[in-house]
């Protein structure tokens, strides 16, 4: 199982940006496929974006493919969630996910999990 862990949360303005990292573990992070999921109280988790390492390969929710990129730096095994132009509405707790096939925009279809990580954007 991959382990993951992720970083950069924080409160931000409307319009500002944040980027996301997640780290992580093992050896078989080329043959991963990479997402980011985002959860807001009383909310079910949500797909933000996925890409897969080998070969960059990317997918985007459409509330999301116009202001966010997602990135990998494949030598650090790290994923990244770069948000701009954040709103309100983006408010939630961003999480990592991983899974060793093609990529996918269902969360119940990634058995790695990170802990975590708040973002608040305020008015």
């Amino acid at each position: 199982q991959v382990q993951l862990v992720e970083s950069g949360g924080g409160l931000v303005q409307a319009g500002g940006s944040l980027r996301l990292s997640c780290a992580a573990s093992g050896r078989t992070f080329m043959r991963l496929a990479l997402g980011w999921f985002r959860q807001a109280p009383g909310q079910e988790r949500a797909f933000v974006a996925t890409i897969a390492p080998l070969g960059g390969r990317t997918h985007y929710a459409d509330s999301t493919k116009d202001r966010f990129t997602i990135s990998t730096d494949n030598a650090k095994k790290t994923v990244y969630l770069q948000m701009n132009s954040l709103k309100p509405e983006d408010t939630a707790v961003y999480y990592c996910a991983a899974r060793e096939a093609s990529l996918s925009t269902l969360p119940g279809q990634y058995p790695s999990w990170g802990q975590g990580t708040q973002v608040t954007v305020s008015a």
